[in-house]
């Protein structure tokens, strides 16, 4: 009889996307179908986010009521994923002894050796793997599903910005670019089951430098330009970007590339120049309101 997976995510679209990406694994790796309903899962998982005000405070109240149904189901396993379990670790299980696994964004990939871990050392016994291995879990993924006509694609992961007010850098690692032929087949694939929308992320996406095969360096702006040509896709996205990686060459493909959608997340932060300084963020609000002139062009 096939197990049953409840995901319950909280936060960004990256975190939807690695969410999505857990189900793939879990669905490829052993017998398993997705229910909406916990009371019914064998696996219960929650992919957490550190962004929002109270989160380790949010996470524990979720646990509190998952706990109910460990109690009633002992072999059922809970693990925590998502940037609180990267910055909290062991901690989780200190607190909450009931959860079985903890993994990191980074770490996502090693779920199904994870579970085996857990049913054969039985509860009362936690696994822990908040690693940093670089952007190793791509490798070890299956092809994604597609859920409709648009979907997310992870294009980097991580941020080199270390903004005073932001754990992004602490929980899911600085920058690292997926190759080029890796993000592109992956959008084929996506393409090929119907999907006509991508939406390419990243926590700072503009910074984007992956690798091509034969070693050259394609950014944003390049990587757009050839998304564009893949048969099927009709409409690109992206979400996050930087003001400071908003290149000219960014810029200029919203004129030259059709299939880039006239939208734009770029965050504000603030208009004044010395809470932006004391921010970090690397640019004047003068940076910032040119370059949008520039976009509107």
């Amino acid at each position: 009889m096939a197990k049953k997976l409840y995901i319950k995510t909280h936060g960004c679209q990256m975190n939807e996307y690695d969410s999505s990406r857990m189900a793939d694994l879990l669905r490829t790796g052993e017998t398993v179908e997705m229910t909406d309903t916990p009371d019914d899962a064998d696996i219960l998982l929650l992919n957490t986010c550190s962004i929002r005000e109270k989160a380790q405070e949010k996470v524990f109240h979720q646990l509190g009521r998952w706990k109910k149904l460990k109690n009633s189901k002992p072999d059922l396993i809970i693990g925590v994923g998502g940037c609180v379990a990267s910055q909290e670790g062991q901690a989780i299980i200190d607190r909450a002894p009931y959860v079985d696994m903890v993994f990191g964004p980074q770490t996502l990939h090693r779920l199904p050796d994870m579970i085996t871990e857990v049913r054969a050392k039985g509860n009362g016994v936690g696994v822990v793997d908040v690693s940093f291995p670089e952007i190793e879990k791509f490798d070890n993924l299956p092809d994604p599903g597609a859920d409709g006509p648009s979907a997310f694609v992870s294009i980097m992961e991580g941020c080199s910005k270390y903004c005073t007010f932001c754990v992004v850098p602490y929980t899911r690692g600085e920058e690292v670019s997926r190759p080029v032929d890796d993000v592109v087949a992956e959008v084929a694939h996506l393409a090929s089951q119907g999907v006509r929308e991508v939406n390419l992320l990243g926590q700072n996406v503009n910074a984007y430098r992956g690798e091509t095969h034969d070693g050259d360096v394609m950014d944003m702006a390049e990587l757009v330009t050839l998304i564009a040509t893949i048969d099927g896709i009709d409409r690109i996205r992206y979400t996050t970007s930087h003001p400071v990686e908003f290149s000219d060459s960014l810029i200029e493909a919203y004129e030259q590339v059709p299939e880039l959608v006239s939208h734009l997340h770029l965050p504000v932060q603030s208009g004044s120049d010395r809470v932006l300084a004391a921010m970090k963020r690397g640019h004047t609000a003068l940076e910032y309101k040119s370059k949008l002139r520039r976009l509107r062009k």
